[in-house]
């Protein structure tokens, strides 16, 4: 990908004060990462709408679980995959593809689930559909910041910032669905749905930011970094010859892990204490904690390398879920989710810096695809687990075990630091 930022431009240039409003004044970056907000919302509001929806027309939760599993499980698995395209064919034609099919299915989605008595198999199969084609909003952008931003201070504000955006994206999403089902069906919220993720990918695909992205229109030769171009076998070549990739993938799947099984201990803590409505306070906490301590990691300016950072903030993470077992109270354990929060939107965006750093501009958007499907992945494995350990063991226990994951991930950090481990990852040499 090549650099398209002017030189000339102040807000960009490596010797210009680094702030978030450097960030936005760089050129094209206000409507462009506009446009991908608005298609993200999409993805805050969808989970949510479906399973209202699927339950809403089969009255059935064990049907509306099923279909959100292969909604999920088709969306974060083969998110790489989609990614490769993007890599391969370039955002302004695979986006419009990919959010047409997506868009569209959501549409039937939404028609299917208007009125009771939908067969689960035939939601199921569309879900599966959909998220076979979930456009990859989020990597894409963040491979728009590494080519719009090359002053690399100025770049980790940037996905900084994007990563704060997410959050808050996040947490609006469900909340608006909230509102609307109080006016209308849950299925209203898949249109609206179709319509965001449409209009936001469109936008972005034709930003002018975008159109030196991807796009290897000239057969299988070697892509940059030794991979091949067609795809084939790249994906995985990627994931395997990169070491500062593959720690950016298992530190950000640990952290998955942990944050998966938290929402369900939160709500066993607060049921415990017949506090079930302090749930939403607790959860919104560790949001709000995520969105200070993004805001405050972009702005540092870290002399010490991303896999270190990595390390220490997942270390953080984890050692606040471990003590967060121990609140005697909802008002002390909202402070500690709090301060859990403070470190997990600086793992993810340190994670997704460790990434670019470490892949060819060719490679850009698999490698954030990969972290982000190692965190989506740990999530839902996360959920899973703490399903089966909460009511079965003490708390405080669950706790310690959730925050293991994100401690491991601190230990190996450290361990290669000790070994005399590569401080910088190595990025692979640009074939001519």
């Amino acid at each position: 990908m090549s650099s398209r930022t002017p030189s000339s431009s102040p807000s960009t240039s490596p010797s210009a004060s680094p702030s978030y409003a450097a960030v936005l004044r760089t050129r094209h970056a206000p409507g462009t990462f506009a446009a991908a907000l608005l298609g993200r919302l999409s993805y805050g509001m969808v989970p949510l709408s479906l399973l209202l929806a699927v339950k809403d027309t089969t009255g059935s939760y064990s049907a509306a679980g099923a279909v959100m599993a292969l909604f999920g499980a088709a969306s974060v698995l083969l998110s790489p995959v989609r990614a490769a395209l993007v890599d391969r064919y370039g955002p302004r034609r695979s986006l419009p593809l990919m959010a047409g099919a997506y868009a569209a299915m959501l549409a039937v989605l939404a028609q299917a689930t208007w009125q009771p008595g939908a067969p689960g198999v035939r939601l199921g199969a569309l879900a599966l559909a959909a998220g076979v084609c979930t456009p990859p909003l989020g990597p894409v952008m963040r491979t728009v910041w590494s080519g719009l931003v090359p002053d690399r201070a100025l770049l980790r504000r940037a996905y900084s910032l994007d990563a704060v955006a997410e959050e808050l994206l996040l947490v609006s999403g469900p909340l608006l669905v909230g509102l609307l089902i109080e006016y209308a069906r849950p299925a209203a919220g898949l249109a609206i749905g179709a319509g965001l993720v449409l209009a936001g990918s469109l936008a972005l695909a034709h930003s002018p930011a975008v159109r030196d992205i991807g796009g290897r229109p000239h057969g299988p030769a070697s892509a940059p970094g030794g991979l091949a171009a067609d795809g084939s076998g790249g994906r995985a070549q990627l994931l395997r010859r990169t070491a500062g990739l593959r720690h950016a993938v298992l530190v950000t799947g640990g952290v998955g892990l942990c944050l998966g099984g938290l929402d369900l201990l939160v709500v066993a803590f607060a049921e415990q204490r017949h506090q079930g409505s302090a749930v939403a306070w607790v959860l919104a906490a560790l949001s709000a904690g995520s969105a200070v301590g993004g805001l405050v990691n972009g702005a540092v300016a870290w002399r010490v390398p991303s896999r270190v950072r990595l390390g220490a903030f997942a270390g953080a993470l984890g050692l606040a879920l471990f003590a967060a077992g121990f609140s005697p109270n909802v008002p002390v354990l909202m402070v500690m989710i709090a301060l859990a929060g403070l470190f997990v939107a600086p793992v993810l965006t340190t994670a997704y810096l460790l990434a670019d750093e470490c892949v060819a501009p060719g490679s850009r958007t698999q490698a954030g695809a990969w972290v982000n499907t190692a965190l989506n992945a740990g999530i839902s494995a996360g959920t899973a687990g703490a399903g089966l350990l909460a009511g079965r063991l003490p708390l405080a226990v669950c706790f310690t075990v959730a925050a293991l994951p994100a401690l491991l991930g601190a230990a190996v950090a450290a361990r290669r630091a000790g070994t005399g481990g590569p401080a910088k990852p190595r990025r692979p040499k640009e074939q001519a």
